[in-house]
């Protein structure tokens, strides 16, 4: 049982209207010797797994990747592809900032 919304752990929907609250912004970083990094920022990792959610990323990219304080980092520049792949995983569109 969920301890949330009172449903059985196969019915439980709080992560899919947890994602529907998120406010997400998608943004590139410059680390030394001019590296880019995708930052991913607004996730409640009490809500969403994190961990779960960086793997998939780093998965569908190819890339490497890190939590750091609750924020997603992947190596690379992935703004332009992020917002259609966030939203394959249940996130909204207008919830999504580039």
């Amino acid at each position: 049982m969920c301890t949330v919304c009172g449903l059985p752990k196969e019915l439980c929907i709080c992560e899919e209207v947890a994602k529907e609250q998120q406010r997400i912004v998608v943004r590139i970083d410059m680390r030394k010797y001019k590296k880019e990094v995708t930052v991913i920022e607004g996730l409640n990792p009490s809500e969403i797994n994190l961990q779960e959610l960086t793997t998939y990323l780093k998965s569908k990219f190819a890339c490497g990747g890190t939590i750091k304080d609750n924020i997603i980092e992947l190596q690379g520049n992935h703004k332009s592809r992020m917002k259609n792949v966030l939203m394959q995983k249940g996130f909204q569109a207008e919830q999504i900032k580039i």
